[in-house]
């Protein structure tokens, strides 16, 4: 992206990701709660298999992707506007016009909705059913690790992709983002839309 020759600080972007995929997520979590959300409840693999195993599984669905990228990008323009507004805050982030914020978020939640897939596509391979957990105890916690820790990536990667993101921001939002990911995933469950909290 153009504007993006200021060395960012590490810690302001990681808050500041964090933030905004803090509010991603509580649209998406009331986005899953509505009943509208179901009409895109369809298959991103349309039911499709390879080698007789679904590719993804039915629960990844387009309705993740309506509300997360354009929320992702709503979050990234209102913060980037907000950031702008306050000098102190906005030089100590990337140097970008609140369109390219918009920009950068609608690429960090399209990378947070497509790191989740290889996760997904793996797990059906190995014949885990979609929403369960492999047995055993160290496979449990390795998918639970995994689990919280591939639309991160995914997310962080994009950023990058885009723009500077130092390793420290990277270390950051993987320690933090985490919690907040299984947070939402315990709400989720809370609400009786996941079948299970982790």
């Amino acid at each position: 992206m153009a504007g993006t020759a200021q060395t960012a600080d590490p810690v302001a972007c990681a808050a500041f990701i964090i933030l905004a995929f803090t509010a991603a997520g509580i649209a998406q979590t009331a986005w899953f709660k509505s009943a509208l959300s179901e009409r895109l409840a369809i298959p991103l693999d349309g039911g499709r298999t390879l080698f007789g195993r679904p590719i993804f599984g039915p629960n990844k669905t387009w309705k993740g992707f309506a509300v997360m990228v354009p929320a992702a990008a709503l979050a990234f323009l209102v913060l980037g506007t907000l950031a702008l507004q306050a000098p102190a805050i906005g030089q100590r982030l990337w140097a970008l016009s609140p369109a390219q914020y918009a920009g950068l978020g609608l690429i960090a939640g399209i990378g947070f909705m497509l790191g989740e897939l290889p996760n997904s596509f793996v797990k059906r391979q190995l014949e885990i059913p979609a929403g369960g957990a492999p047995r055993g105890l160290v496979a449990r916690w390795l998918a639970f690790a995994v689990d919280r820790l591939d639309s991160i990536a995914g997310m962080l990667l994009a950023i990058a992709l885009a723009v500077p993101l130092r390793w420290e921001a990277w270390l950051l939002v993987l320690c933090v983002g985490p919690l907040i990911h299984w947070l939402f995933s315990v709400a989720l469950y809370v609400l009786g839309l996941k079948e299970r909290p982790a």
